[in-house]
């Protein structure tokens, strides 16, 4: 991608972000996509694991790395922390749900178990998210993280099935002609056994 169309690009995904209220949707499938593409393109410029991040420090983003990892196994190499790290420096509401975010998480973690999250044993970890994730433990005490935790995991989920290897791991073959199109005969069985005119004829 020449770098006259990257800036239209990030133009346009500028001026289209939507911050829904739960962090579902911000940006249009297609238009996400070639986000993905764009990142690929500067992950390799920039030595691939050596990404800078522009609107999280290096200690948050590899928090968030492994926060989407533990979100969606594969999201890592997918680049759900770059994508979730570019539209952030591209947002400033959206890059303040984030960097509060982690430093509530951090904060949390080291008064409770004296470790930030990053460092905190897998257990601890563990435990940090099944309060944020499950109305059923979730206390006072949390409430403050609730918003970055729903965030965090709408917009990794995205980010994921958004990117190469999440549209593959869905199985999406792309929109195209069909030769021919039939209703598999386990679909009209069904259907059949609970309408009204089954028993008809």
């Amino acid at each position: 991608m020449d770098d006259v169309s990257r800036r239209e690009l990030f133009r346009i995904v500028g001026q289209s972000m939507v911050l829904t209220a739960a962090g579902v949707g911000v940006l249009e499938p297609a238009l996400a996509q070639h986000v993905h593409v764009a990142l690929a393109d500067a992950k390799s410029l920039s030595g691939g694991p050596n990404f800078v991040p522009k609107a999280f420090t290096k200690h948050q983003f590899a928090t968030l790395r492994h926060l989407a990892e533990l979100i969606v196994p594969g999201a890592t190499e997918s680049g759900a922390a770059e994508y979730i790290d570019f539209l952030s420096s591209r947002n400033t509401d959206l890059a303040a749900i984030f960097n509060g975010g982690f430093i509530w998480l951090d904060l949390y973690m080291t008064k409770k178990y004296g470790a930030d999250f990053l460092t905190a044993k897998p257990a601890q970890q563990t435990e940090m998210l099944d309060k944020l994730a499950y109305r059923a433990n979730r206390s006072v005490d949390v409430a403050g993280g609730v918003q970055f935790w729903t965030w965090t995991r709408n917009m990794v989920v995205d980010a994921y099935y958004t990117s190469p290897a999440g549209v593959k791991d869905v199985g999406f073959m792309g929109n195209g002609a069909m030769s021919e199109f039939s209703v598999p005969k386990e679909a009209v069985e069904y259907v059949m056994k609970r309408s009204p005119f089954a028993n008809e004829g």
